[in-house]
């Protein structure tokens, strides 16, 4: 597909980006220049390649599942300017 000037124009404006027009001619080398790699793209021949969902199929190695910070809630709760029946007391934000 060969673009023009209007193209990139009508591109922009459906983006909602302003496009200044002395930057009109970059990007449509811009454009040009990826369109032409996505048709190269286009030419592998991947017709018996099995499509992947993930590059990455193997799975995670995953540490164990330990607990490895204690539970200082009640050290916390000290910390706060007000706290009562276990829970933090902020100041009312909607009336």
């Amino acid at each position: 597909m060969a673009l023009d000037e209007k193209n990139i124009k009508d591109i922009a404006h459906l983006a909602r980006l302003k496009i200044e027009e002395n930057e009109v001619a970059e990007s449509l080398a811009d454009f040009s220049s990826i369109l032409s790699m996505i048709n190269e793209m286009q030419t592998v021949n991947t017709e018996n390649i099995v499509p992947l969902s993930n590059p990455h199929e193997q799975t995670q190695k995953l540490r164990k599942d330990v607990v490895t910070e204690s539970n200082d809630r009640e050290k916390l709760l000290n910390l706060a300017p007000r706290a009562t029946d276990g829970l933090f007391l902020v100041p009312r934000v909607i009336d």
